[in-house]
């Protein structure tokens, strides 16, 4: 993930895109995706990028209130912060695919 994204000049969003990817993945293998999962990241605009987790258990995300002693169920409003809630999901006839999208901002004007 990283060094496509320094390939492309958005090494600045290397951080937030690992740990996207890292919660994304981890949903997916916690919906019983035991069977395939794919992860790919694609370069949308000149300040966007998609990463995708395409797997093979049709349990959709969603935003829960997790509350401050929960051990666990804060990774889709961590994506819903670093995306800006630009993510979605699709239903597919053997699964699903979770994408976010994270921008960068546009060089300042000078």
């Amino acid at each position: 993930m990283r060094t496509t994204l320094q390939g492309w000049g958005f090494e600045n969003l290397a951080e937030a895109a690992e740990l996207i990817t890292s919660e994304l993945v981890g949903n997916a293998a916690n919906t019983g995706c035991c069977l395939k999962m794919t992860v790919t990241v694609a370069r949308v605009t000149d300040q966007c990028v998609r990463i995708s987790v395409r797997d093979g258990s049709r349990v959709l995300p969603c935003l829960i209130d997790a509350g401050p002693t929960a051990e666990s169920g804060r990774g889709m409003a961590l994506v819903h912060h670093l995306t800006g809630g630009h993510w979605g999901a699709t239903p597919e006839p053997h699964g699903k695919t979770v994408h976010a999208d994270l921008r960068t901002r546009p060089p300042a004007a000078g």
